[in-house]
């Protein structure tokens, strides 16, 4: 795997990185990671109901984004750490997350499994954070 996803609060392996994708990062979280700002939500992250958001997410956020550059900036992002997409959402929650919206878009652009950490076995469209829309 070269790029995986995961909530802030996961445990990493030491040769992984944390890349926020986030409007912002924890509280007091520790140093040791980066922010890609480019994935980030918009300012309507909490607003909208969820197809809107997907949407959105879509349109706004994703559409103007070339995939391929995407994944090459955070491989250098990483320096040879695989990088980990994270937001606030844990996998156990429940919850669905944007996150997943962009493993599916990373995975069908450029044909590379992109999986939460922790659920590496499941199929690229059974993301546990995956939304209905």
């Amino acid at each position: 795997m070269i790029l995986k996803t995961a909530s802030w609060f996961s445990a990493l392996p030491p040769d992984h990185i944390r890349v926020g994708i986030s409007r912002g990062v924890p509280r007091r979280f520790p140093a040791g990671y980066r922010m890609y700002r480019r994935l980030a939500p918009g300012r309507w992250l909490n607003s909208v109901p969820e197809t809107e958001y997907y949407r959105r997410y879509h349109d706004e956020i994703l559409a103007p984004l070339d995939p391929q550059r995407v994944l090459e900036e955070l491989l250098a992002f990483a320096q040879g750490h695989v990088p980990v997409l994270c937001c606030f959402e844990r996998a156990s929650s429940g919850q669905w997350c944007h996150r997943s919206i962009v493993s599916a878009w990373l995975g069908e652009a450029l044909g590379i499994a992109v999986p939460e950490l922790g659920f590496e076995g499941l199929p690229l469209d059974q993301h546990p954070l995956r939304p209905s829309a």
